[in-house]
């Protein structure tokens, strides 16, 4: 035999064990992983979404588009490591969560409780909504792979007290997690969530008279509070066939006297203004702050479109979220909160920035201090995240140029 005809041999005997490799990790992962998944939409379910506006070619669209620049999205995996600490190089300076204090109704009519990444309770006017619980190890349909978070839930879901209702902006996997949703269907607890993610949550076990589907700007009453399924410019999916399938919203939380704006994760839409017109002003706004890349500049706000996005709804509190849980993005991630401090001074916006954990009222919160460590990180000036207006890169939404403090 030939040394050609020995070097092809060893080729495809490398090639087909890794094939055979692929082959064996898919079906673990598909094993392992298959209730995680969910369940695509289909009979009636599946009707009520073809009937929405949104839903196109058999699949949910922003209406906006969305640019990614690929070539810029591979070479940042292949320089990941030259970030500055994606990960905290020390435990993060989580604040255990009081069960007791939690148990009382604030006496102000609103609490904002952050767990970290965009898990927050909210607390208004007599009602308990938890937005976007995540208390699972991993962002990931498996418990061995993907994502995992840097600390433990600052309290237990079986010390949380009775909640009144989840509601869930769209269906990723930092964002929704089967694992949590389960130890939540408890009691009389309701599940707000838009088009299509009602589907996951029936496979999952949870009563469908307890599981409520939202379109764009469809309510729901809870008591006193109505809860508004608010426009957002993002995508969907736990599984490549069901990329979306399912729908996804921001949600306004209008109570009697107080009123709470979360955007879920989102690029920048000019709807922002209608959604203030419509239901604002509101006392606090969560916005999505952090996991971002200028390679995929419509996928999130970032920082600095975060507080435009405030200033659009009529926000008197931006609460930063979306960050110091999990390592989605290159960047830093002590970055996200440096470049809002930045941001808002500029602008003029009042910041709440508890750590994660803690409870805080967001109209008498003290001024944020810096309770995450002081690294290198890199303004906007040097990493523009600026959203394309409708997909197109040529054409960009405006941001007035600041220029970040020296502290």
């Amino acid at each position: 035999m030939t040394r050609t005809r020995r070097a092809v041999r060893l080729t495809v005997r490398a090639i087909g064990l890794l094939l055979l490799l692929f082959l064996l990790f898919a079906l673990v992962l598909a094993v392992n992983g298959w209730n995680a998944f969910g369940q695509a939409p289909s009979g009636t379910r599946l009707e009520k979404l073809a009937a929405s506006p949104h839903w196109k070619d058999g699949a949910f669209t922003n209406g906006r588009g969305g640019w990614i620049d690929r070539q810029a999205a591979y070479r940042g995996l292949l320089t990941a490591s030259a970030v500055t600490e994606p990960e905290p190089g020390a435990p993060v300076p989580v604040r255990r969560t009081d069960a007791a204090t939690l148990a009382q109704l604030p006496t102000s009519g609103l609490r904002v409780t952050w767990f970290g990444h965009s898990s927050t309770l909210v607390e208004i006017d007599g009602k308990r909504i938890l937005v976007d619980p995540m208390w699972g190890q991993r962002a990931s349909p498996v418990g061995w792979l993907g994502p995992a978070r840097w600390y433990a839930p600052p309290i237990a879901i079986a010390d949380l007290p009775p909640i009144d209702a989840v509601v869930i902006s769209h269906d990723h996997y930092d964002h929704l997690d089967q694992g949590t949703i389960r130890a939540l269907d408890r009691g009389g607890t309701t599940f707000i969530v838009p088009l299509g993610i009602g589907s996951h949550l029936a496979y999952w076990g949870v009563d469908e008279k307890k599981i409520v589907e939202l379109d764009w700007w469809g309510e729901k009453k809870v008591g006193a509070v109505t809860i508004v399924a608010t426009p957002a410019r993002h995508a969907s999916g736990r599984l490549g066939s069901q990329s979306n399938q399912t729908f996804w919203a921001g949600y306004a939380l209008i109570g009697p006297q107080h009123r709470v704006w979360y955007s879920g994760d989102t690029g920048f839409a000019p709807e922002f203004a209608e959604i203030g017109q419509r239901l604002g002003p509101f006392d606090a706004t969560l916005l999505d702050t952090g996991q971002y890349n200028p390679a995929w500049p419509d996928n999130h706000l970032g920082p600095e479109l975060a507080v435009e996005a405030h200033r659009l709804v009529g926000g008197k509190t931006l609460i930063p979220i979306h960050w110091a849980l999990f390592n989605l993005a290159p960047h830093a991630w002590t970055e996200p909160p440096e470049r809002i401090l930045a941001a808002a001074r500029c602008a003029g916006v009042r910041l709440a920035m508890p750590r994660p954990g803690e409870s805080i009222d967001p109209a008498t919160a003290p001024p944020p201090t810096r309770w995450w460590p002081k690294l290198v990180w890199r303004t906007a000036a040097q990493k523009p995240q600026v959203a394309t207006l409708n997909g197109d890169p040529a054409h960009r939404v405006a941001v007035a140029p600041c220029k970040a403090p020296s502290t």
